[in-house]
């Protein structure tokens, strides 16, 4: 039987993901807490599009890998966002003041420039750094449409095989990670409907993978060649771990439920 083994919020667009027993999906596809704020560069400019950064605008794992040896918590109950790195506490405050925002986005910037690796390195145009998001609204998916994201673990398990070193999950940065299904088995869900503890969901597409899953989300190095890995022993065209799926209506994932397939 196919289950939900694990769930993950990302509060902080590139940063730590919070592990729960449950989320909230809005009929929209927004995953409630997930992504609500980020860690803008200094000349990513106006918004795109309404509420909307393309993903190259934000300090996250892609380009900052150092970001894993920072533990982001954020309580959405009182608005506060706590950041340590390596155990230290670098910055902490309420995202709703704008002197707390403004030492949250100058300790971030005193931090990624320390990294060995840091996109701020010879680009002072990215400074400062601005914290965007109200703390509640959904906004800074990689794509403008709604959706949570979902990978089989046993996906998971055989690239590990084929890496030879265990592969955590937490580097692909997914909703909900599946139990109980062939390795690759979501692929095969792509234009079809499945059921998630009785919601309705629309697979409509693969994620295709980036540079931010040769980073190591606990030592923040970048230790595994995932992307190649991926097109070269699985024969992809593009680098691929996961799908995204759509709700047909607002709904609740828990851990434990069962998930029915095609």
């Amino acid at each position: 039987m196919a289950t939900v083994a694990r769930l993950y919020q990302f509060p902080v667009k590139g940063m730590t993901p919070a592990p729960v027993e449950q989320l909230s999906i809005r009929a929209s596809g927004a995953v409630e807490g997930d992504r609500v704020l980020g860690f803008l560069f200094g000349n990513a400019g106006e918004e795109e599009r309404p509420g909307w950064w393309n993903k190259n605008s934000f300090v996250s794992m892609q380009n900052t890998p150092g970001l894993g040896r920072v533990d982001c918590r954020f309580d959405s109950a009182t608005s506060r966002l706590v950041l340590t790195h390596d155990g230290r506490e670098v910055a902490s405050g309420d995202v709703r003041e704008g002197g707390d925002r403004g030492r949250l986005e100058a300790a971030v910037a005193a931090l990624v420039e320390g990294f060995e690796e840091s996109p701020l390195a010879g680009h002072p145009e990215r400074t400062p750094l601005r914290l965007v998001g109200d703390g509640t609204e959904p906004r800074f998916h990689d794509r403008t449409a709604k959706h949570i994201t979902l990978v089989a673990s046993a996906s998971i398990e055989a690239l590990a095989e084929r890496i030879g070193d265990s592969v955590d999950e937490r580097r692909f940065r997914m909703n909900a990670t599946i139990d109980g299904v062939e390795p690759w088995a979501e692929l095969d869900w792509i234009g079809q409907t499945i059921q998630i503890g009785g919601a309705a969901f629309e697979v409509t597409g693969p994620v295709v993978r980036c540079l931010a899953t040769h980073a190591n989300p606990v030592t923040g190095e970048r230790d595994q060649d995932v992307m190649q890995t991926l097109t070269r022993e699985f024969g992809q065209e593009r680098p691929t771990m996961g799908v995204l799926a759509v709700p047909r209506a607002a709904s609740t994932l828990r851990v434990g439920d069962e998930v029915a397939t095609p």
